[in-house]
């Protein structure tokens, strides 16, 4: 699915109830990081991220270009916490638990 979406498209739904198994969530959240990163740097094409799934707890690698560094870490922190925020939130919808990692 190309980001973002064509207008008429919905975006991927990664809220919980909706019969999807952990690692379809688990795609869905990785999209929803990979759109709100891709949305923030300059250098799109450079966004990775690396999903390592345990029984309980998700842990996403987000790799971007050495020079949106800042822009995804942000002044103080800030940019960052509110990634982490809706990764919080949305992985508790799907009853998980996940943590980001932004990897240089």
């Amino acid at each position: 699915m190309a980001y973002p979406p064509e207008p008429g498209v919905r975006r991927p739904s990664v809220a919980g109830n909706t019969g999807l198994e952990a690692s379809d969530s688990a795609m869905g959240i990785k999209e929803l990081i990979e759109y709100i990163t891709r949305s923030l740097v300059d250098h799109p094409d450079d966004v990775k991220v690396h999903v390592i799934e345990g029984e309980k707890t998700m842990v996403l690698e987000l790799r971007v270009n050495p020079n949106d560094m800042g822009q995804i870490i942000g002044k103080n922190g800030r940019t960052a916490k509110a990634v982490r925020t809706l990764l919080n939130a949305t992985a508790t919808k799907c009853g998980i638990r996940a943590v980001l990692e932004i990897v240089e």
